[in-house]
């Protein structure tokens, strides 16, 4: 069934608009971050859409292949996301032509708040299924670009999709991250006052950061109350994703995640993955696990064989349409 939503109010005009993006993109394998500079979309009447989720992380998709750029300033993506009057998503992604050679696609994603992260891994999953169900003539095993570098997705015969993370940040200066380190330059179970309390956080970058709290009782939690404060904390200068995980064993990890510019989320791709690579380095975990989300279970693997971390979980279609301005 196709979805039309109508603006309840004129939206700004696109050259009285500043983007709110975060100020730079991380490459993968560089700590520093690259800028960007792209002038604001002209603003179509309407844009065409569909809509996908992975584990309940859902995301608003829209082909931009033939513009080169997204057809949405922040702010307009950010109304869009709105779940009372848009759409409603956690984010908007944008499926761009490859910049680079190695790639077949580019994504650039604007999060519910109007920020831009440097990727999304449910996302990626999500894309990918898009891509190849708008376009059967794209190998679905092309490498897509994105802010952290190329992820490389491949879709499996039982529908899921398998992604190819790439290799974990480990050193503070990369994540980034001015939290104590140890003899390696590692932020693992580092002490850091929050709401009147003393956490261990260790941390882990996936192209975006991540600070991983391992707690005993995730039920007890008050995510909300707590999760702005990560997020935000001044050790954490581009601000951080934050996962609280509780071990049920050591190949089956629970988690609730505040994400950085979406808040409280029932998945997070690269938060799984960090949090796997974290429980394993602080030794709580196997190297291959089944990670439990609010939305549901991704199996995670960080190969010893290559050091990089795989990904599976689902990506499903919900509803496509056009949405008015």
């Amino acid at each position: 069934m196709l979805f039309y939503a109508a603006a309840l109010a004129m939206l700004p005009s696109t050259s009285a608009v500043t983007s709110t993006a975060t100020s730079g993109t991380a490459l993968r394998g560089v700590g520093t971050f690259a800028s960007r500079s792209s002038a604001p979309p002209t603003m179509a009447a309407k844009v065409s859409f569909a809509k996908y989720h992975g584990l309940g992380n859902d995301f608003v998709m829209i082909d931009c292949r033939e513009q080169g750029e997204p057809v949405l300033t922040p702010e307009q993506a950010a109304r869009m996301c709105d779940r009372n009057f848009g759409v409603g998503a956690d984010g908007v992604i944008f499926v761009l032509p490859s910049d680079v050679p190695e790639a077949q696609t580019r994504m650039r994603i604007y999060n519910s708040d109007g920020s831009e992260p440097e990727m999304c891994g449910n996302g990626i999953r999500c894309m990918a299924k898009f891509v190849s169900d708008i376009d059967a003539s794209r190998a679905a095993r092309g490498a897509i670009a994105t802010g952290a570098g190329l992820i490389v997705p491949e879709l499996q015969a039982d529908g899921t999709v398998r992604v190819d993370m790439g290799e974990p940040f480990l050193l503070a200066k990369d994540v980034p991250t001015s939290l104590p380190t140890d003899a390696l330059g590692r932020a693992i179970e580092a002490p850091l006052t929050v709401a009147g309390k003393e956490w261990k956080v260790t941390c882990v970058g996936m192209g975006n950061p991540h600070a991983i709290v391992f707690v005993d009782d995730l039920d007890t939690l008050d995510l909300a109350a707590v999760g702005p404060l990560f997020e935000k904390h001044p050790v954490f200068p581009k601000k951080t994703n934050t996962e609280f995980v509780q071990v049920l064993s050591p190949t089956h990890l629970r988690m609730k995640v505040w994400e950085r510019g979406a808040g409280p989320t029932l998945a997070c791709g690269t938060g799984a993955c960090a949090l796997t690579v974290a429980a394993v380095l602080v030794g709580k975990a196997e190297r291959t696990c089944t990670v439990t989300l609010p939305g549901g279970d991704l199996r995670i693997e960080w190969s010893e064989a290559d050091n990089h971390i795989y990904m599976t979980g689902p990506a499903q279609r919900v509803f496509g349409g056009e949405y008015a301005f």
